[in-house]
C-alpha cells in the first residue's frame, strides 16, 4: 500500500521549482454554480414541499438539522454530483453547501457539540434516517423517527409537472418504460432478470416530454407492464382535475401493449400508441406491403419503407378489434418489419406519420432515463430495504426535478437550452470559489478563469425575472 502523507502533496516538478499541495485551502467550494439550483428552489419551492412529504416524530427540543435542511441537503448534493451517503461526512465541511440548504450559520461554530463545531451540515448517520426509517416508526422508536410518505411524494411529482405550464396545454403524451437498475448485494426484491442477465430491479418510469411523473421501484420476477394501470390511474386522474379537457395519449414499446392497459384508456377516454410484436398473423396481413417494400429495395438498392394498415384482434387475449399500422421495412441486411397498435383515428394520424414522427418520438424517452440513472444516481439503490431504495429513487427524482426546472428556467434562450443534466452541473454548477462569511454579507469569489460566466449571469438574470411561487398555507 503506498503512504499517503495527509500534510502535503508532492506533484510533479515545474523546472526547478517544486509543485505541492494540501487540503487547507479554508472556505473553497467546487460547487459555486449550486447557487443557481438554489434560485430555483427559491421561486419553485420543490424542496420545501418534499420536505413536507416526511412525518418528523423527534424532539424538537434536539433538533439541530430540519427536515427540510436534511432533504435540501440530500437532493442538492446528488444534482451536484455526490452520490453516496458517505460523501456527506466531508461535504458537512462545506460553507456554500451550507448557505443552499439554508443553514443560518454557514461557517457551523454555533453548533452544540464541541466535536460538531465547524461542521455546519448534517453528516451521513443523520441522513440516512430519512431513508431507513421504517413506515410504522413513531416518537417511540430509538434513533429512526423520520417517516416518508410515498404517495405525498408521487403526487409532488405530478404538481411540479403542472406547474410547469402557464396554462392547460391541448394535448400530452404520456411516455412509459421499464429499465434494469442492476444490484450486486443481497437487497430485498431481488431477482435474476434473464433478458438482462443480471440481478437487478425493475423501475417503471413515466415521463411526459423532458418532466418525470413515476419512479417506481420493482422486482423483476414481474412483466414490464405490471402497476402501470395503477400508475396511470393516479396521475390521469389528477392531471384531470386540473386539466378536464387536454388530451391525453399514452405511448410505449411492445413490452406495454397489454389488453388491461388498453382497455383502461379505452374506458376512461385515454388515447394509446402502443408497439405489438411480430407473429405470424401479422406478417400474413401484411404481406402485400412487404413485398412492394422487397421490391422498391431490389430496384433501388436502398433502404425501402411501406406502410399498410388494417384491423386485428388477437385470438385470445384482446377483448376486440384494433387499428394496426404495419412499417414494412427492407434494408441491406434484409425485411424489418414493425408493428403498432392504437386507438387514434386515420383523420387523426394517417400511418407514416403516426409511426415515423409519433410512435419513434418515444426514444426520446430513453435519454431522460439515462439522465436519471447516469446523471442523478437513480441506479443508487444498494440499502438492504427495498422501501429504502425506493426513497432513494424518488431523491434522485427530485433531484432531477429541480435541474430541469433550471434548464426550463434558467437556460431558455441560450445555448444551453437542450442541455442534459450532466452537461448543465459540469457546465454550470461545478465552478471553484472561495467563500467568506462576515456578519453583514456571505462573499462568494468566482474563479476568475472561469469560461462560462457570461452564461451563469444570463442564467441568474433569467432565474430572477420568474415569479416566486407562493407558500403553501
Amino acid at each position: 500500500m503506498t503512504e499517503c502523507n495527509a500534510e502535503q502533496l508532492e506533484f510533479h516538478a515545474l523546472g526547478r521549482r517544486s509543485v505541492v499541495g494540501k487540503f487547507d485551502g479554508g472556505r473553497i467550494s467546487s460547487d459555486a454554480g449550486g447557487l443557481l439550483l438554489g434560485e430555483v428552489e427559491a421561486r419553485t419551492k420543490i424542496l420545501q414541499r418534499l420536505a413536507d412529504q416526511f412525518v418528523d416524530h423527534r424532539d424538537p427540543e434536539a433538533i439541530e438539522h430540519s427536515v427540510r435542511e436534511l432533504v435540501a441537503q440530500r437532493v442538492f448534493a446528488l444534482a451536484l454530483g455526490y452520490e453516496d451517503l458517505n460523501d456527506h461526512d466531508r461535504l458537512r465541511l462545506d460553507a456554500l453547501l451550507a448557505v443552499l440548504v439554508g443553514k443560518k450559520d454557514p461557517t457551523g461554530q454555533d453548533r452544540c457539540a464541541e466535536r460538531d463545531k465547524g461542521k455546519p451540515l448534517a453528516s451521513s448517520s443523520t441522513l440516512n434516517r430519512l431513508e431507513l426509517t421504517p413506515a410504522d416508526a413513531d416518537a417511540k422508536a430509538r434513533y429512526k423517527k423520520i417517516v416518508a410518505d410515498p404517495a405525498g411524494m408521487d403526487r409532488l411529482l405530478v404538481d411540479c409537472f403542472l406547474e410547469s405550464y402557464g396554462e392547460p396545454p391541448q394535448q400530452i403524451w404520456l411516455d412509459l418504460d421499464a429499465t434494469d437498475d442492476p444490484i450486486h448485494g443481497h437487497q430485498e426484491g431481488r431477482f435474476f432478470h434473464g433478458y438482462y442477465g443480471c440481478y437487478c430491479y425493475l423501475p417503471l418510469y413515466i415521463f411526459s416530454g423532458d418532466h418525470l411523473l413515476c419512479a417506481r421501484l420493482r422486482q423483476a420476477n414481474i412483466d414490464a407492464s405490471a402497476g402501470s394501470v395503477e400508475e396511470l390511474e393516479r396521475i390521469v386522474s389528477h392531471i384531470r382535475a386540473h386539466w378536464p379537457q387536454t388530451q391525453i395519449i399514452i405511448r410505449a414499446d411492445s413490452g406495454f401493449c397489454r389488453e388491461a392497459i388498453m382497455a383502461w384508456c379505452e374506458a376512461n377516454g385515454v388515447d394509446f400508441l402502443l408497439g405489438l410484436a411480430k407473429n405470424n398473423r401479422l406478417r400474413r396481413l401484411s404481406l402485400t406491403a412487404r413485398v412492394a417494400a422487397h421490391l422498391q429495395f431490389l430496384q433501388t438498392g436502398e433502404p425501402a419503407r411501406v406502410f399498410c394498415e388494417f384491423d386485428y384482434q388477437t385470438r385470445k387475449s384482446w377483448t376486440r378489434a384494433r387499428r394496426v399500422i404495419a412499417k414494412a421495412e427492407h434494408l441491406a441486411k434484409g425485411a424489418n418489419p414493425r408493428f403498432v397498435v392504437t386507438s387514434l383515428a386515420p383523420e387523426q394520424a394517417q400511418a407514416r406519420p403516426l409511426y415515423e414522427e409519433l410512435y419513434c418520438a418515444r426514444g426520446d424517452m430513453e435519454n431522460r432515463i439515462k439522465e436519471q440513472q447516469l446523471d442523478l444516481f437513480a441506479d443508487r439503490t444498494s440499502t438492504q430495504i427495498m422501501r429504502a431504495n425506493q426513497i432513494r429513487l424518488y431523491f434522485s427524482s427530485f433531484a432531477y426535478v429541480l435541474v430541469c426546472a433550471l434548464r426550463r428556467l434558467g437556460l431558455q434562450g441560450t445555448e444551453m437550452a437542450r442541455a442534459q443534466c450532466g452537461s448543465i452541473r459540469l457546465k454550470l454548477l461545478k465552478i471553484g470559489a472561495r467563500i467568506s462569511v462576515s456578519v453583514r454579507r456571505i462573499r462568494v469569489a468566482f474563479s476568475q478563469s472561469y469560461p462560462g460566466a457570461a452564461l451563469f449571469t444570463q442564467v441568474l438574470h433569467n432565474l430572477q425575472s420568474t415569479p416566486v411561487r407562493a407558500a403553501s398555507p
